[in-house]
């Protein structure tokens, strides 16, 4: 059977320093701006509440854009990705923008050890994160073993909704691709990545899933975790059918479809309750 973690690793380690110099992600403004925000964290802002003195995990951060906004806001940050090229772009961020933001190197599915068995006050996850997980109940257990009691996931990401639907077609809105988790992932050969760039990427296999809402409830219900929210959102933050979409406030992507056919991301939020007697 392929090795699909280092698949993706390869992958990942080619994209990291083609996103951090894309404007996208915007890492000048991070330098010259302490104040300035991801623009997915400033999304996130309404339903993030007060963090500040908060220890979080922010789970796959990729190159720390994300975790470094969120330490802006107060918490106290480890970053966690399978890339190390990834966290080598992250760390150089923090060093140029005084963040003190711990970063390390290790797959989800290895974080609880790597991170030497700590527990947070809350664990983040963002968009585009779990498709690389090939099972979603082990990243529910993971999260669980993260958090203290009393301790909150916050996670939005892509509807699996949107990973069913094929991209490439611009006359339809298509559901191609599985919708729920299947043992064998989707595998994709392509030499480019989402920021604009004329570097073409030499590992350019990798291998994704997508899990159903039903199955990531039932796996985060499953390990005692509490659902507080959960939001369905008709934008996303890139443009994810391209042809298909205009763009908004934040960066955002709303389909030309209006009012929307269904969603694009959602926002989840669980508690893990302490054990009573």
């Amino acid at each position: 059977m392929e090795d699909y973690l280092a698949l993706n690793r390869a992958n990942w380690d080619e994209r990291a320093p083609l996103h951090a110099a894309s404007p996208g992600y915007a890492l000048d403004q991070f330098r010259r701006d302490p104040r300035f925000l991801s623009n997915v964290v400033r999304y996130d802002l309404p339903r993030l509440g007060e963090i500040a003195g908060l220890r979080g995990v922010h789970l796959q951060c990729h190159i720390g854009t994300d975790t470094i906004s969120l330490a802006r806001l107060g918490a106290r940050m480890t970053g966690l990705d399978f890339s190390t090229a990834s966290l080598a772009e992250a760390r150089d961020l923090a060093t140029e923008t005084g963040a003190d933001v711990r970063f390390v190197a290790a797959d989800v599915q290895g974080a609880v050890e790597a991170l030497g068995e700590e527990q947070f006050d809350f664990v983040y996850t963002g968009i585009g994160a779990l498709c690389w997980l090939p099972s979603i109940e082990r990243w529910a257990e993971t999260v669980a073993r993260l958090l203290r009691p009393g301790g909150r996931l916050f996670i939005r990401e892509g509807h699996p909704v949107l990973w069913a639907l094929d991209d490439e077609r611009t006359d339809v809105l298509a559901l191609t691709r599985p919708y729920f988790e299947q043992d064998d992932p989707m595998i994709w050969d392509e030499p480019g990545t989402y920021v604009d760039t004329d570097t073409p990427i030499v590992s350019s296999r990798s291998a994704d899933w997508n899990h159903g809402i039903g199955e990531i409830l039932t796996a985060l219900l499953g390990q005692g975790l509490e659902l507080t929210e959960f939001i369905e959102h008709v934008s996303v933050p890139w443009e994810a059918l391209p042809g298909q979409m205009r763009r908004g406030e934040l960066d955002e992507w709303y389909l030309n479809q209006d009012p929307a056919p269904f969603p694009l991301s959602y926002t989840l939020q669980a508690i893990k309750r302490p054990k009573t007697a």
